[in-house]
């Protein structure tokens, strides 16, 4: 139960990061969440791709501490 709440912010980050890297490479001017963000299609992109890396990272480390913690007991 500790590690629910990281798991669902993991897959929520890779969730949002990956729907913004798809809708930014299918329509460049469409930034979405990073509108605001200066450097146009490289920096958006970037941030987008590096969302999805820490959300997987994130989504699997709490998925193996619960598996780990639900061996134990």
């Amino acid at each position: 139960m500790r590690y629910d709440a990281l798991q669902v912010l993991g897959v929520a980050l890779l969730v949002l990061g990956g729907q913004g890297a798809v809708r930014q490479l299918a329509d460049h001017g469409n930034a979405g969440l990073l509108g605001w963000l200066p450097g146009g299609f490289a920096a958006s992109i970037t941030v987008y791709f590096v969302a999805v890396a820490i959300g997987a990272v994130v989504a699997s480390w709490a998925r193996s501490q619960a598996k780990a913690i639900g061996r134990r007991s």
